[in-house]
């Protein structure tokens, strides 16, 4: 660990983000058909990088529940994925401490050749659940879920709120350490979104880290005490979760 790096938790840390910078490739083509022409003419398409992260530095307490903040394309799902270990960074390192799940992306780890119920049993496995452990908790998981006579269709017949529910309900079902959350609270009706609000909030009673980027300034206020606000690529406040929502409602476009 840095020594640099600020402890902002009386536990000890279950994420530490140390100066992480991620940068990714901007072409300078405005569709596919001018890459291809460039192609055939013999002509380089040039590609510029741009930071989507730029030396970004904080830690989440074991227990803590925490919200990423930020307008469109500020770097929120991409520190998210750098957490959950889908990307790596180009510079600084990234330390997480328990088993970790991520509710990052729409349909994410499901096979759509595969039936819900065998991707309940596939996502379980990922997460490091025995079949065992899944037998026993597969009904509850399918009731949470709401999917209902769906749990043996593919779940290439799934719309987008039925894949996340599914995948939602699998995750908090999981003897989890870190929970990452990505916008998967606005999938579903009210009384659904409800319910996963009072499930995650049953999560940070037991002393799961969570790890939430949201839009839905409400519900990060009601489920997390502190906020991270990510601007132009770099932490421009972390602190209590009212103030976070402040600084985001005051900050220009």
């Amino acid at each position: 660990m840095s020594n640099t790096l600020e402890q902002t938790s009386t536990t000890p840390p279950s994420i530490i983000v140390d100066g992480v910078t991620k940068r990714f490739l901007k072409r300078n083509t405005h569709s596919f058909k001018e890459a291809f022409v460039s192609a055939v003419k013999g002509k380089k398409v040039r590609a510029d990088q741009f930071a989507a992260l730029d030396d970004v530095s904080f830690q989440v307490g074991e227990g803590e529940a925490v919200a990423v903040l930020g307008f469109n394309g500020s770097g929120k799902s991409t520190t998210l994925k750098l957490v959950s270990g889908v990307m790596e960074p180009d510079a600084g390192r990234v330390f997480t401490r328990g088993r970790v799940a991520g509710l990052i992306e729409v349909g994410a780890g499901f096979h759509p050749e595969l039936s819900g119920r065998e991707n309940v049993y596939l996502n379980a496995a990922i997460l490091g659940m025995t079949k065992k452990e899944t037998d026993a908790r597969f009904d509850d998981i399918v009731e949470f879920s709401e999917i209902g006579d769906f749990i043996d269709q593919e779940v290439k017949h799934y719309s987008s709120g039925m894949f996340m529910r599914l995948a939602f309900a699998v995750a908090i079902h999981v003897d989890l350490d870190v929970l990452l959350v990505d916008e998967v609270l606005s999938v579903g009706d009210a009384p659904f979104r409800e319910k996963c609000n009072a499930k995650l909030e049953e999560l940070t009673q037991k002393g799961v880290t969570m790890l939430i980027v949201s839009h839905n300034m409400s519900t990060v206020k009601k489920l997390c005490s502190r906020g991270i606000v990510i601007h132009e690529h770099k932490v421009l406040f972390d602190g209590p979760i009212g103030e976070a929502v402040k600084v985001i409602r005051d900050t220009p476009h």
